[in-house]
């Protein structure tokens, strides 16, 4: 009997691509509000929202940063899994899964302690101020409860994806967003918990959207399967390998926000460093729009590439990059377009003071003016990570993040610290440019290169 991914052969690739990046996508959007949702919330709190609303914005990079551990291991493992399907070595890629599996629990426990340990001086390193720290500090503790939850059912969740099941993988999100939208007024007015509600309505909507993938994986009749032993320390080290430039661009992505509120401390005059680092925890919520279901879309349709790489198959390829470019392109030119025109009614959603909200509206508008290059990173870049070609798609992230953090360290040196937000601005302009030109000068070249030295060998 043929698996979901073996049937790819009989489909068109646009339908694939659609099939399989629309409903990861539709996740990827409902998880965002994860994030957004507790944003709104705190935002709204009587006498401290502002403050717990920086605290959020503070407490995000080492949050997501945590999550990166199971994109780490789930995209790798789940890269391995497909390619090997492709080629016909079922029992590697059963080993993908288990070992996958194993090296999600061992992450959960060991960030768990360390990032409870090191929190108090964790935070102040992230940007807080002694203000800003009780509010960061209640959050960022509850929020580290929920690392194995976050860790297994993000990274096993990959695997349910790559096996084509788009629609599980779907559910398995909107579970625990569901909750948590539920949850959150619920604890932070009605019970009356404030930041600490939102932090524990995040955590226990995650251990829903775990139980669910446990029992996805573990089920006789799944697809992706769990199964005890078979644990291989050259399986892991090869999902680490592949999974480690997920990693690396997600902790760089965290360390672009890290650096962003430290300038904003130390450039802004007396008693607007806060306020600036408030505007800049609305741009991420923004950005988590634009970002997590783009991110969705290209995961969802990772598994094209890396089973038509698998069987050899350029031309599938090729397509596949064509249409995920496409679509990831129409999703962040309409976001583009609403967020230039009129950037204050999403910023009304979080910021009630009139001048905060004009002040976040222009900063938002400088941060996004080339946003549609976003698109072009994520399409290429997660299609070169799928077919395990990091050697490209690493340079392709890497060098977009450099320009980024070069830009935010040099821009208010010369132009005022209100203009440190055209780095977003500046660095995916430049960032897409050399995306394309290494993938259409180098990388697709060589692709096509070796698979025509196959066939004719």
């Amino acid at each position: 009997m043929q698996t979901t991914m073996e049937q790819f052969q009989n489909v068109p690739v646009r339908r694939l691509v659609w099939k399989l990046g629309v409903p990861a996508m539709l996740a990827q959007f409902l998880n965002v509000l994860y994030g957004i949702v507790d944003r709104f919330f705190v935002g709204q709190i009587q006498g401290e929202g502002e403050l717990s609303l920086a605290a959020i914005g503070v407490c995000a990079p080492a949050v997501t940063a945590i999550s990166a551990f199971a994109f780490m291991v789930g995209i790798g493992g789940s890269s391995i899994m497909s390619i090997k399907t492709g080629e016909g070595a079922q029992e590697e890629a059963q080993a993908a899964v288990n070992n996958g599996f194993f090296l999600l629990l061992l992450l959960s426990v060991a960030v768990t302690v360390l990032a409870l340990v090191f929190r108090r001086p964790l935070l102040f390193l992230l940007g807080s101020s002694g203000e800003i720290y009780p509010f960061a500090e209640s959050y960022f503790r509850i929020c580290v409860l929920g690392t194995v939850a976050v860790l297994v059912g993000t990274g096993m969740n990959h695997y349910i994806l790559a096996q084509g099941l788009a629609r599980q993988g779907m559910l398995t999100v909107s579970l625990g967003a569901a909750v948590n939208i539920l949850l959150d007024p619920i604890l932070i007015f009605g019970l009356d918990m404030g930041i600490k509600g939102a932090a524990a309505a995040t955590v226990i909507g995650q251990f829903c959207t775990l139980c669910y993938v446990l029992f996805l994986i573990c089920r006789r009749n799944a697809q992706v399967r769990v199964r005890t032993g078979g644990f291989r320390l050259a399986v892991m080290k090869r999902i680490l390998s592949i999974g480690s430039m997920s990693f690396l661009i997600t902790l760089l992505d965290n360390l672009i926000v890290i650096f962003l509120n430290i300038v904003l401390q130390k450039y802004s005059a007396p008693g607007m460093g806060d306020r600036y680092i408030a505007c800049a925890a609305v741009i991420q919520s923004f950005m988590l729009i634009v970002g997590l279901p783009a991110q969705g879309i290209c995961s969802g349709c990772g598994t094209v590439f890396s089973y038509f790489y698998g069987i050899r198959d350029y031309g599938r390829i090729r397509q596949a990059f064509r249409y995920l470019l496409a679509l990831c392109m129409v999703y962040i030119g309409a976001l583009f377009i609403v967020v230039q025109v009129m950037p204050e009614y999403f910023v009304g959603l979080f910021l009630a003071d009139l001048d905060s909200v004009q002040m976040a509206s222009e900063a938002l508008q400088k941060y996004t003016f080339a946003l549609p290059g976003i698109a072009v990173q994520f399409a290429y870049v997660q299609g070169m990570t799928s077919m395990a070609k990091i050697a490209y798609a690493f340079p392709m992230s890497v060098f977009r993040k450099a320009v980024y953090i070069v830009c935010v360290f040099v821009l208010p040196l010369y132009t005022g610290v209100q203009n440190v937000f055209w780095a977003g601005s500046i660095s995916d302009l430049i960032g897409a440019t050399f995306t394309l030109v290494l993938f259409f000068a180098v990388a697709n070249p060589k692709i096509k290169k070796s698979f025509v030295t196959e066939e004719s060998i």
